[in-house]
């Protein structure tokens, strides 16, 4: 990845945060914190990574991404409409009622979406599934997802970590929302889920830890992914919540709740757009 490439996904990463800022405001509801964590991540996976086509959403070998923490959803819309999947303008319609753009993902209501997710846990166990049906049919196509920290308290994670690693599904990468808060606190606190490193080993992961707001970290744990023949891959990425926007940086308060007018218009100036 050269400097212009750099450049570009930087600048594609500062557009989504607007976006989900923008979008979350307007619906007066929803979860910029754990979203604006996640956007360098998205930002690498739909614009450099992963092989997809938004003219045809359900192009056979596709490479697919499963949001597993579903209420991080503003994320993957601003990605899929910057992606060209649909048009900018919806994301205007987040969570109005007749919108295809709901509080969690619907596969079935906007496109680019492989997965229905919000129900903490499952969205790995689908990815698993999928990562083990194209492995099957011999698809050279691969399987990406996003978990959180909160969300991996829940023992469907780690059911889903044993079944990965035991079929030995190299082609699933799965990236981990590493930002320590959940909505009731710190997820350290809370029910820790250290020693993260050793516990994904011993279900038989290759285990990468990078800053995730890092694009060129981002890129070499990536690389050692398409590398690995024999293992499913895990990246514990290392980031901030409420990412980018100073009073939602590290702020549990902002996990689930929209920012006011002033609010809003702080957040855009500093990320260099206009209210």
């Amino acid at each position: 990845m050269n400097e212009r490439e750099l450049a570009e996904l930087k600048e594609t990463a500062r557009q989504i945060r607007i976006l989900i800022v923008r979008m979350i405001s307007r619906a007066a509801s929803g979860h910029p914190g754990g979203s604006l964590s996640a956007v360098e991540i998205l930002a690498f996976l739909y614009f450099r990574e992963m092989r997809l086509d938004p003219r045809d959403p359900s192009l056979p070998d596709r490479d697919r991404f499963v949001l597993s923490k579903g209420h991080a959803a503003p994320v993957l819309y601003a990605a899929l409409a910057r992606r060209g999947f649909f048009p900018v303008d919806a994301l205007d319609t987040l969570r109005q009622a007749s919108s295809p753009l709901q509080g969690h993902p619907h596969r079935l209501d906007t496109p680019g979406v492989e997965a229905s997710t919000g129900s903490l846990g499952q969205g790995l166990s689908m990815a698993c599934g999928m990562a083990l049906g194209l492995r099957l049919s011999a698809s050279p196509a691969r399987v990406y997802a996003l978990i959180g920290d909160g969300e991996s308290q829940e023992g469907q994670i780690w059911e889903a970590a044993m079944t990965a690693g035991f079929r030995k599904l190299s082609n699933l990468c799965v990236f981990l929302d590493y930002n320590d808060l959940q909505i009731d606190g710190r997820v350290s606190e809370i029910k820790d889920i250290r020693p993260l490193r050793g516990k994904w080993q011993a279900f038989g992961w290759r285990v990468e830890e990078i800053d995730g707001h890092d694009l060129t970290q981002i890129a070499a744990a990536l690389d050692a992914f398409h590398g690995e023949a024999e293992r499913p891959t895990l990246v514990i990425a290392r980031t901030v919540k409420g990412k980018g926007v100073s009073f939602m940086e590290n702020n549990v308060a902002f996990h689930g709740k929209a920012p006011d007018a002033r609010e809003t218009a702080q957040a855009l100036a500093e990320l260099g757009h206009g209210a």
